[in-house]
């Protein structure tokens, strides 16, 4: 972690109290101006360990045995931390355990610091944990090894909550996916295959942009999609609706908007970030996902991904990226203009950084307030 995040300052620079809010949503432009300031030179291979990340999670999470919830947290979280802490002022590593240890106290399955370390371990260095004779194959390290990165996840830990005001509120769209596919009386198969997509929609940026119900209902609808564009009829089944009949009441405005709270605007622009995923994976079979489901790991086995690939299986490839580009042509022939949005702050992400500059958190001078909301709700 870079020392200017512990820098004291003089008293004559310590501002005696301020206040921070929590944005629990941000627009498609603050977030690419917070990532743009963020990134700054180093704009090479962000989505590549943006991915790397999401999939060390994957496998730790899994390993542990932690809820789809606890991991997708804890994807989400770090998402949110880069878009106030520069990549290059942290490994990775360290900022996902310390994302994975948190979202552990936000659902309430909790794990010590250390267990969470070990297990870490064990899938960063598979050949160590195969030599291993601890019980349960803990990786024999150093213990001033261990305690060094327990007190850097503990350090990191505290940014993290700062970056939400440590707000433990979390929705994830998974209930909203079973629900509303209900409701729409969508096939079991169809409902699976969309709950897929919202697991994998934690690897991208969309939950820091959308609720959780509107990203439910676009992984019904993109799911719809990639299940009838191209392919072969699929046989009715009495009582439910086939994916073509879900794309004509999903793909038009209609009273669906005012029933599911969501507009179809946002339900284009979701799809196209969720096929951007997919579309990357297809291309790119040697990386930390699959066309098929995003959070599999890849059955290519590479030094970068090997700690992902050593216990995969092979995984069937349903999507050519050239369908999945044809299917993106198809949407944006006929999309709709992206629908204006109430910024965060004053429409400038400059803005959020003003009054939630991360060049405050980490910090102990002064007085904090942290509000669970925005600044226009902690007013009301």
């Amino acid at each position: 972690m870079d020392s200017q995040y512990q820098v004291p300052q003089s008293p004559s620079q310590i501002n005696a109290s301020h206040v921070k809010h929590h944005h629990p949503y941000f627009t498609p432009t603050e977030v690419e101006q917070l990532s743009e300031k963020q990134r700054g030179k180093q704009s090479m291979n962000q989505e590549k360990v943006r991915q790397q990340a999401c999939g060390f999670l994957e496998a730790v999470g899994a390993k542990i045995g932690f809820p789809r919830k606890t991991i997708a947290t804890a994807q989400n979280l770090y998402h949110r931390f880069h878009l106030f802490f520069p990549r290059k002022d942290f490994n990775y590593y360290d900022v996902t355990l310390a994302c994975l240890y948190v979202s552990t106290k936000m659902h309430d399955t909790l794990k010590k610091p250390r267990d969470i370390l070990m297990v870490a371990y064990a899938v960063r260095f598979p050949e160590l944990a195969a030599r291993s004779k601890a019980i349960g194959g803990e990786v024999e390290m150093d213990p001033a090894a261990v305690e060094q990165d327990r007190q850097r996840l503990l350090a990191i830990e505290r940014l993290v909550l700062e970056t939400v005001c440590f707000n433990f509120t979390v929705k994830m769209p998974f209930p909203y996916v079973i629900k509303i596919g209900r409701a729409l009386k969508a096939t079991k198969k169809l409902t699976r295959f969309a709950w897929r997509l919202a697991v994998d929609s934690n690897r991208t940026l969309v939950p820091l942009q959308f609720p959780p119900h509107v990203i439910a209902v676009t992984c019904i609808y993109l799911a719809a999609l990639l299940s009838s564009f191209e392919q072969p009829p699929s046989p009715e089944e009495p009582g439910f609706r086939s994916s073509e009949d879900i794309i004509k009441l999903l793909g038009n405005k209609g009273g669906w908007e005012t029933t599911y709270q969501a507009c179809l605007e946002d339900l284009e622009e979701i799809s196209h970030l969720l096929l951007d995923l997919l579309i990357q994976a297809a291309q790119n079979p040697s990386a930390n996902t699959s066309p098929s489901t995003p959070s599999s790991p890849s059955p290519h086995p590479s030094p970068r991904n090997q700690h992902l690939s050593s216990q995969a299986m092979p995984i069937f490839i349903p999507y050519k990226p050239e369908q999945l580009i044809r299917l993106k042509i198809h949407m944006r022939e006929k999309e709709h203009p992206p629908r204006s949005r109430v910024a965060s702050g004053n429409g400038d992400a400059s803005d959020i950084l003003a009054k939630g500059d991360s060049s405050g958190f980490g910090k102990n001078e002064g007085t904090v307030r942290f509000m669970f909301g925005p600044a226009r709700v902690s007013e009301k």
